[in-house]
C-alpha cells in the first residue's frame, strides 16, 4: 500500500465518522481472530513492526484543520510507539470461549485516543486449547469493511512460513505537520480544488448523459424516490431501539459457507439475501419473545453497499453506500421469506438505488466542512428510519496465519449508534460465515437469545431448502448450484451487487 494511494485529507465520508462520535457511540470497527496455539507476543510484535512501512495510516494521526475550514488531514505521529497499539492481556484460567466473548466487547468499548493513530490490537493469551486471540479495533474514518479486510491481509500471512516483507533500504524520515497558518491556507486551496473537481465531474456527467441517455440527476432521483417513503413513515421500533450507553455485549455464531451457497443455489438470491433471511427469522422470534406482534411486520435493515471501483483496491478510507431492506419478520416459511427478500434486493439493484443514494449523500457532503463539524456537536434526531444495521463483508476463503499460527475463526464487531441497540456484522473466512451480534446491554441485555434464534433460523432455512448438513465444506460450484442455474428462466441482475455478495 503505497503512500501515493492515500489521500492526505480525509474525504467528507471519512470525516463523517469523526464529527458525530461520542463516548456512548464510538465509531470503530473490529474483530476477534482466534489462532491455534500460543502466539508469542514478541514474535507478533516483530512481525507487525516489519510491516509498518506497508501501512502508512497506522503511523498517522488525525489533525483537524484550523477553525474546521477543511476536513482533517492525516499527519505523521512523530512519537509513534507500536507498544501503545499492540498490547497483551491474559485470560484467567480456564480461558474458555465464553470468557473471550465477555472480554472482547470490553476491549472494544470506548473511543480510540485521537492523540495517536486510530487503531489498537490486543493479543489475548491463556485461551484454552491452547489457542490465542487477537482483538482489533480500527476507526471507521480509516477503513470500511472491505478495506478493513484488505488491511488484515497485510497484517497477517497467507502461509505458515511466509517470508518477511522487504524492509526499507533506510528508515524513512516523516515530515512534521505544517504550522496552523499553512494548514489553514492548504485547506482553503483543497476546498477550491474540490469545487473545480465537482464542476469537471458535472460536465463529464452531462457528456455521459448525451451518450448513454442516463444522468446522475436521474439516478439520484431514483434513490430519493426509494428513500422518501422510509423518511415519511416512521419505523416500527424494536425493543432494542433505545438510547445507548457506552457498554457493549457480544454474541457470535458461525455457519458453513458451503451450506449457505447451497441454500442460495436451491432458492435463488445471493449470499446476502440468505443472511437477511436468517436474520429476519431470528428477529421475528425475538420480537415475539418481547410480546410484539409480527403479523405483516417488516424490520428495516440498513445494508452497506460496496461502491469501490477496481482501481481503488488497496486504498483505505470509505467507499460505501446504503440500501434499506424491509425484511419480512412475520413470514413463517423460511424459503418464502428468502424469496421475498430476493425480490426486494433484485429490484433495488436493477434500479441502481445504491448509486443514487451515494449521489444524494455526496451532495449533502458538499456542505462546508465547518458546518458538518458543527452539526456533529448536536445530538442526532430520534431514529425513525431503521431498526438495525447488518453489514456483510466477503473475507478471504484461504487460511491466514500469524507468525506461523493458523487463524481458525474470525468474528466481526461493528459500531452501533442512533438508537440501534443491536448491530449485526457478518464476514466470510476459510469456508465459514461468521456472525457477530454486538449490543448495548441497556438496550438489549438478552442479545444471547437473538443469537440462539439466529442458529435456529439457519437450521430451519437449511432444512426447508433441502440442503444437507456439510461437515466438510468444499469451495467451487456444486452440482446443486449448477442445477439451480440451469433451472433459472431469467438472467440474474447484472446491476451493482451488494457488498456482501460472495462467489
Amino acid at each position: 500500500m503505497s503512500q501515493e494511494q492515500l489521500r492526505r485529507r480525509l474525504s467528507a465520508q471519512d470525516a463523517s465518522f469523526l464529527y458525530p462520535e461520542r463516548k456512548e457511540t464510538p465509531l470503530h470497527i473490529g474483530s476477534i481472530a482466534v489462532f491455534d496455539g500460543a502466539v508469542s507476543y514478541d514474535r507478533l510484535y516483530a512481525s507487525v513492526a516489519s510491516k509498518m512501512h506497508l501501512i502508512p495510516r497506522y503511523e498517522q494521526v488525525v489533525m483537524p484543520a484550523p477553525f474546521n475550514i477543511g476536513h482533517p488531514t492525516w499527519e505523521w505521529d512523530q512519537n509513534f510507539d507500536l507498544k501503545r497499539h499492540l498490547m497483551r492481556v491474559t485470560l484467567d484460567a480456564p480461558g474458555t470461549d465464553a470468557q473471550l466473548m465477555e472480554l472482547a466487547p470490553k476491549l472494544f468499548e470506548g473511543m480510540l485516543d485521537r492523540n495517536k493513530p486510530l487503531w489498537e490490537m490486543y493479543l489475548v493469551e491463556g485461551l484454552e486449547g491452547p489457542r490465542s486471540a487477537l482483538v482489533s479495533k480500527v476507526h471507521h474514518c480509516l477503513v470500511d469493511g472491505v478495506s478493513g479486510i484488505e488491511l488484515m491481509m497485510i497484517v497477517l500471512d497467507v502461509s505458515a512460513d511466509a517470508a518477511s516483507p522487504i524492509p526499507l533500504s533506510e528508515p524513512a524520515e516523516h515530515p512534521r505537520a505544517d504550522e496552523p497558518v499553512t494548514r489553514f491556507f492548504d485547506a482553503i486551496f483543497d476546498n477550491v480544488t474540490a469545487e473545480i473537481d465537482r464542476w469537471a465531474d458535472s460536465r463529464k456527467s452531462a457528456v455521459d448523459a448525451i451518450v448513454t441517455g442516463d444522468t446522475r440527476t436521474r439516478a439520484a432521483m431514483r434513490g430519493l424516490e426509494t428513500a422518501l417513503p422510509y423518511l415519511t413513515t416512521p419505523v416500527t421500533r424494536a425493543p432494542f431501539n433505545k438510547p445507548l450507553g457506552g457498554d457493549r455485549k457480544l454474541a457470535c455464531s458461525e455457519f458453513s459457507f458451503a451450506e449457505i451457497r447451497a441454500i442460495r443455489a436451491e432458492c435463488g438470491g445471493t449470499v446476502n439475501d440468505v443472511v437477511l433471511a436468517v436474520l429476519g427469522g431470528a428477529l421475528g422470534r425475538y420480537l415475539e419473545m418481547h410480546g410484539q406482534s409480527t403479523d405483516g411486520r417488516t424490520a428495516r435493515i440498513l445494508t452497506p453497499v460496496n461502491v469501490r471501483r477496481e482501481d481503488e483496491t488497496g486504498a483505505l478510507g470509505n467507499r460505501v453506500s446504503m440500501l434499506l431492506v424491509e425484511v419480512p419478520v412475520g413470514v413463517r416459511n423460511p424459503v418464502e421469506r428468502l424469496k421475498l427478500i430476493t425480490e426486494k434486493t433484485d429490484r433495488l439493484k436493477r434500479q441502481n438505488v445504491a448509486g443514487g443514494i451515494e449521489l444524494l449523500s455526496n451532495a449533502m457532503n458538499n456542505a462546508p466542512p465547518a458546518l458538518q463539524a458543527l452539526a456533529g456537536l448536536f445530538p442526532p434526531p430520534p431514529n425513525t428510519l431503521a431498526n438495525m444495521v447488518c453489514t456483510n463483508v466477503p473475507g478471504p476463503m484461504i487460511p491466514l496465519y500469524a507468525v506461523g499460527h493458523r487463524m481458525v475463526a474470525h468474528y466481526p464487531m461493528v459500531p452501533i449508534a442512533w438508537e440501534m441497540g443491536i448491530g449485526c456484522g457478518v464476514t466470510s473466512y476459510d469456508q465459514k460465515l461468521y456472525f457477530g451480534l454486538i449490543a448495548d446491554p441497556q438496550a438489549a441485555p438478552d442479545v444471547d437469545r437473538l443469537k440462539e434464534f439466529l442458529d435456529q433460523a439457519f437450521v430451519e432455512l437449511r432444512s426447508a431448502s433441502g440442503v444437507g448438513k456439510s461437515d466438510l465444506p468444499q469451495m467451487g460450484a456444486t452440482a446443486a448450484e449448477n442445477g439451480a442455474r440451469r433451472r433459472r428462466t431469467t438472467a440474474p441482475p447484472t446491476a451493482q451487487a451488494l457488498a456482501a455478495d460472495a462467489s
